[in-house]
């Protein structure tokens, strides 16, 4: 589904390094359903949920790496998703800026084969993070760690999530290199199991992980993956919080460093059959008014 595609890129970014870590202990009951099935439900209702356009969301995200902060304003429509840039590092952009960026998203709209390479961008890596997904229930071996309590940005405040831990399964033998990460994570799950959908993944990766046995490159022991999904209205969820912190290589010898923290946030139904122009101009009309609180704000 393109309208829900920007989140899915991060997602599928994040997956393709890492999946999850430890939390504290709680007491707890042990349920009657076996982990590694309440897994595997969860995620066939995960895959079920990312194909489903049925409500579309306008909202926020704030990003921070060693370079500074974005923050920008998305919406899904029914063409991909729309992204606009109104601060960095927590300033409004100039007038210069903005128009810079306005042009950017114009281009867009005036270049057809550009949106539909935008599109294709987007399905590719919608496929890969349902890949990941899939690849959950046997790539590891879970076992059940108490409760948590939902809060806000974690699962549905005050509700009862279910935690797993789970470390890598000797026998999972990864179909190709999309899965091959997967061998070198162990962490904990967090799940609603009365809705079967996941509200958080905390990881840490176990061990060095190659890629193309090591001759593409691998990603250094320690590296952590951090995603926190919410519900939000109209009964959907939504990723809230995602931190990634990796080091590594890429073709033996190029350092690559991966280090960024993004909360989204703000979350608000649109119109389903919103096109990309719609969307846009109704990105524009969100950012002037934010602009108008803000210097309204500034002269109480």
């Amino acid at each position: 589904m393109m309208g829900r595609s920007k989140l899915q890129v991060k997602i599928t970014a994040a997956l393709l390094l890492v999946i999850c870590a430890g939390v504290a202990p709680a007491q707890t009951k042990s349920p009657s359903v076996a982990p590694a099935e309440l897994v595997r439900k969860t995620v066939q209702n995960e895959v079920k949920a990312a194909t489903d356009d049925s409500v579309r969301y306008m909202f926020r995200s704030r990003k921070e790496t060693p370079r500074g902060t974005q923050t920008k304003l998305y919406v899904q429509t029914r063409d991909a998703m729309v992204g606009l840039l109104i601060a960095l590092n927590d300033k409004p952009l100039t007038p210069e800026q903005r128009q810079a960026e306005e042009s950017r998203v114009e281009r867009l709209l005036k270049n057809p084969a550009e949106l539909q390479h935008k599109r294709k961008q987007e399905k590719d890596d919608e496929e890969r993070t349902t890949r990941i997904m899939k690849a959950l229930p046997d790539a590891f071996l879970y076992q059940y760690d108490g409760t948590e309590t939902g809060k806000q940005g974690v699962g549905a405040p005050g509700d009862e999530l279910v935690r797993l831990k789970f470390r890598s399964n000797p026998n999972y033998d990864p179909p190709s290199r999309v899965e091959q990460v997967l061998a070198g994570m162990q962490g904990v799950l967090l799940i609603d199991a009365n809705r079967n959908r996941m509200a958080k993944i905390d990881g840490t990766l176990f061990r060095d992980i190659g890629f193309g046995w090591g001759i593409l490159g691998h990603l250094d022991k320690g590296g952590h993956f951090l995603v926190e999904q919410t519900s939000v209205p109209e009964n959907g969820w939504e990723i809230s919080h995602m931190n990634l912190n990796f080091t590594g290589k890429i073709m033996m010898f190029k350092r690559l460093t991966i280090r960024s923290d993004e909360v989204y946030s703000d979350f608000r139904p649109v119109p389903r059959n919103l096109t990309f122009a719609q969307g846009f101009a109704l990105l524009k009309k969100q950012e002037a008014l934010l602009a108008e609180n803000h210097v309204s704000g500034n002269t109480r």
